[in-house]
């Protein structure tokens, strides 16, 4: 009987093992190459959703895009390790005044951890895991490329994934030409973009939007928010 318990003990610390190597090797991959499909994005084809997307580079991304989801999302993006320690603290005790009403705190790392490698929703397990693929993307990839990957892969409308696919639908152009005030609208949706439309413009949106923008106009001069912005071209 022991040494059955000490053969199956033995396989499940390989099991382990093996899947830890494995989700290493994943994320060092994605450092580099976009990820085939996400969890997130399964489950919205699967209940009919749709899947639109169109993973780009991020230097063909409009900087307005940038700017928008970090003045909208989080202001503190180029300075933080993957945790914004004030805003979780504030979020927890005002969840616990009203517990009804859960206020989230996730920086832009946090959400790509989840939307990346993870599934939607709210439980210990989950939120653990999320913790260390937060770390690991901060220690592994960097700033940009997970700013990168966080427009590509957020969710900006009902089935529709990533700023590329999100300007070519709302606005019938590529995302290297958002406006500034088409970039506030898209990151103005993210809280919950299947319910807050950018076309039409619900009113959610057009009342957040230009707050956004104002954001906007307050980050447009620092430099670690410009240090993450696209390479500008020579000769534009």
């Amino acid at each position: 009987m022991k040494a059955w318990l000490l053969s199956v003990g033995n396989k499940i610390k390989n099991v382990f093992l093996f899947l830890f190597a494995a989700q290493l090797i994943y994320i060092i991959i994605l450092k580099w190459v976009d990820p085939p499909v996400t969890a997130t994005q399964l489950i919205s084809w699967v209940k009919g959703d749709g899947l639109k997307r169109d993973y780009i580079h991020l230097n063909d991304m409009s900087p307005n895009a940038c700017l928008a989801v970090m003045a909208s999302e989080d202001q503190l993006f180029p300075d933080h390790n993957g945790f914004d320690v004030k805003s979780i603290k504030k979020a927890m005790e005002i969840n616990k005044k009203k517990p009804n009403r859960l206020r989230g705190a996730s920086t832009i790392s946090q959400q790509v951890a989840k939307n990346v490698f993870l599934w939607q929703g709210r439980s210990w397990l989950r939120k653990g895991l999320e913790v260390y693929f937060t770390f690991m993307i901060e220690a592994v990839w960097g700033k940009k490329r997970i700013l990168e990957m966080y427009l590509n892969v957020a969710e900006m409308g009902k089935g529709v994934f990533g700023i590329e696919a999100a300007s070519r639908k709302f606005f019938n152009k590529p995302a290297k030409k958002l406006t500034r005030t088409e970039a506030a609208m898209i990151a103005a949706s993210l809280p919950n973009p299947k319910k807050y439309t950018v076309k039409p413009v619900s009113k959610y949106i057009a009342k957040r939007y230009p707050w956004v923008i104002q954001q906007m106009n307050f980050l447009d001069g620092d430099e670690d928010i410009q240090a993450l912005m696209p390479a500008r071209k020579q000769g534009r």
